[in-house]
C-alpha cells in the first residue's frame, strides 16, 4: 500500500487516522481502506453515540489499547471520522490493515 493510500499520518505524538463508519452492520469488522480512509462497520445504530461507542471499543480490541487512548477529534455526528491514537499503535495498526 503506498504512502498516499494508508488512512493515517503520523504526527509528533500521536497517530492520525481517518475512518469511515458504517454502522447497523452484521457484525464489527475493518473492511479496508478506500479513499484514503479505513473503513469500519460497526453493529450498533448510529442515534445517541452508540456507534461511536462501539467504533472505540472496537478499535481498542483490535489495536489492544485501552479505549481512554482513542480520541475521535472530528466527525462526532458523521460517518467521516479523525481519530487520534497513540504512537506504539503504529505496528498494530498496519498489521489491522
Amino acid at each position: 500500500m503506498s504512502a498516499e493510500q494508508l488512512p493515517f499520518t503520523i504526527g509528533e505524538e500521536r497517530i492520525i487516522l481517518k475512518v469511515k463508519v458504517f454502522p447497523k452492520a452484521g457484525r464489527n469488522q475493518i473492511v479496508g481502506v478506500r479513499n484514503g480512509e479505513l473503513v469500519i462497520r460497526v453493529q450498533a445504530l448510529a442515534s445517541k453515540g452508540e456507534a461511536n461507542k462501539e467504533l472505540v471499543k472496537y478499535l481498542a480490541k483490535a489495536l489492544s489499547i485501552s479505549k481512554s487512548e482513542i480520541e475521535i477529534v472530528s466527525g462526532e455526528t458523521s460517518r467521516h471520522k479523525v481519530i487520534h491514537l497513540p504512537k506504539t499503535t503504529k505496528s498494530a495498526l498496519e498489521e489491522a490493515l
